[in-house]
């Protein structure tokens, strides 16, 4: 398995677990929607650099930026508000701190746009499955993390349902990985993501996170997120904003199944939980 992905001008190192802050350029994200949005739904740059400047002193390594919300039941975004939201950002984090900006869309419009503007890596829920997204991806050069959801965002939690969660993930993950690698994308430039709470009940959950060693046959790095999610909340009790403990408890518990990257809102006890748990899994 690689060491290391090359995210354009920037190389991200995988000998330790890198921890990914999210960064959410929407009104209506299930955690912190239009935090980081002023009037008229424009970025508010003051609101991101201070936002950011805490992740990147808190540890992160890589900073996903999302323009359009994937929550459960959430409404579409048009493209050219997406793209210009996702593009003023990395125009102002670009130049102020040395880590690895991710692009968190599954539109093809925006990667093009993005790697311009100096993103270092593609998220995309949807795995590249819109039309033009492979062909896009592929151009850009740069790294991709291709993630199972069940649906779409706005019905995905409309009773999902699995014969065999953990062999279906799987699959669909594998085959995702053959479809990239047919359009261009190395291997090199893959990582994936078994998409925790898109598409899957807390039972489909708990058993893909109990399960996750499995995954590591895919032979590239995994990414989880897990931060203050759903099935945080029914296994706490708690609303979102009280549901740190549980989000890193199971990070800690993703990292010794063997994921590589670890995606969350709440960076430095992210940090602190992802290297005890490295710690311990040698």
């Amino acid at each position: 398995m690689i060491d290391q992905l090359a995210c354009g001008d920037r190389r991200l190192s995988l000998d330790r677990v890198a921890v990914m802050g999210v960064l959410n350029l929407t009104p209506d994200s299930f955690s912190d929607g239009g935090d980081l949005l002023g009037d008229g739904g424009v970025v508010d740059a003051d609101a991101l650099l201070r936002r950011a400047d805490l992740m990147v002193t808190e540890g992160a390594a890589i900073l996903d930026l999302g323009a359009e919300s994937t929550r459960p039941g959430a409404a579409p975004v048009p493209v050219a508000i997406e793209r210009e939201r996702i593009v003023l950002a990395l125009e102002l984090l670009k130049p102020r701190f040395d880590v690895v900006l991710s692009v968190d869309s599954s539109a093809p419009e925006v990667y093009e746009a993005a790697v311009a503007a100096g993103a270092g890596m593609l998220n995309d829920v949807r795995a590249l499955r819109r039309p033009g997204a492979l062909e896009a991806a592929a151009a850009t050069g740069l790294p991709v993390c291709l993630m199972h959801m069940q649906g779409e965002p706005g019905t995905m939690q409309d009773r999902p349902a699995y014969e065999d969660v953990v062999g279906e993930v799987s699959a669909f993950l594998r085959a995702r990985m053959a479809a990239a690698q047919d359009a261009g994308i190395g291997e090199e430039r893959l990582l994936v993501d078994p998409g925790f709470g898109f598409g899957k009940t807390l039972d489909h959950n708990c058993e893909l996170l109990r399960e996750l060693p499995a995954l590591r046959s895919l032979g590239v790095p995994m990414l989880v997120g897990l931060s203050r999610k759903r099935m945080i909340g029914a296994l706490t009790g708690r609303e979102v904003g009280a549901r740190v403990a549980g989000s890193i408890a199971a990070a800690a518990l993703a990292v010794r199944a063997g994921a590589r990257l670890v995606r969350t809102h709440d960076v430095a006890e992210t940090v602190d939980a992802v290297r005890v748990a490295e710690a311990v899994r040698g």
